[in-house]
């Protein structure tokens, strides 16, 4: 069975369950967080060895309870992090795990929260963006490329839809529920609709980044980590 049919299957199993609002749903799940996200372990060592040498400053969207950045404060423990989440229990065991570090946490939404110009060596986001509509993410990478030094660089581990007929596929479905619920279109809500690849890379280009690459795919969950710099 492909994974496509996989999706579909799984979505056809719980069409009647209602979509949750994003902050709601990970406030709900902060208890087993770290639990759920270890799958992901090897791809947090590997993103934490991709960030450039001569990185001093670094931002985290989306940053949760710092996995990703539990593996770059081991191998570079004196960088200067700003860490973004919309939910303070995270934060707050983010903030326990690296107190003692140079750290800023901010509660907020990161389509919302400024990031400033031209004042990040690096940025990284690791599986937070595969929630939103194409023009969506534009706002937040054109954010992104702002954000960064001459020469600095964005690094991305995400989730990737296989071929447009998922992507398409997923964002109907994403639709259909809203429409069932009475969600608005400006209420962000959790539900996958992830872009493939070729589709990522070029929001990345058009947010103004000169130089996309992949860089591979991370072992069993063959989900890519996307380097890009400014």
């Amino acid at each position: 069975m492909d994974e496509l049919t996989k999706i579909k299957k799984w979505l056809e199993d719980t069409a009647d369950e209602p979509l949750e609002e994003m902050g709601s749903f990970f406030a709900a799940r902060v208890e087993g967080y770290e639990e759920h996200m270890s799958v992901w372990k090897d791809c947090y060592k590997w993103m934490a060895q991709m960030i450039p040498e001569r990185t001093q400053t670094l931002l985290d969207i989306g940053c949760g309870t710092g996995l990703e950045l539990d593996e770059i404060f081991r191998l570079r423990p004196d960088l200067a992090v700003t860490g973004i989440d919309l939910e303070q229990a995270m934060l707050d065991r983010l903030r326990k795990k690296h107190g003692r570090r140079n750290l800023r946490c901010i509660r907020g939404d990161y389509f919302q929260v400024p990031f400033g110009e031209a004042c990040f060596d690096t940025a990284v986001s690791f599986e937070t963006l595969h929630h939103f509509k194409s023009e969506d993410k534009l706002i937040v990478f054109k954010k992104l490329y702002d954000s960064l030094k001459p020469g600095g660089c964005y690094l991305e581990v995400d989730y990737i839809a296989e071929s447009e007929e998922m992507e398409e596929y997923l964002f109907a479905e994403c639709a259909r529920r809203r429409k069932k619920c009475g969600i608005p279109e400006d209420t962000f809500v959790h539900f996958d609709t992830p872009l493939t690849l070729e589709h990522e890379m070029e929001l990345l280009r058009e947010a103004g980044f000169g130089k996309v690459e992949c860089l591979g795919y991370s072992g069993e969950s063959d989900t890519p980590l996307l380097r890009s710099v400014k």
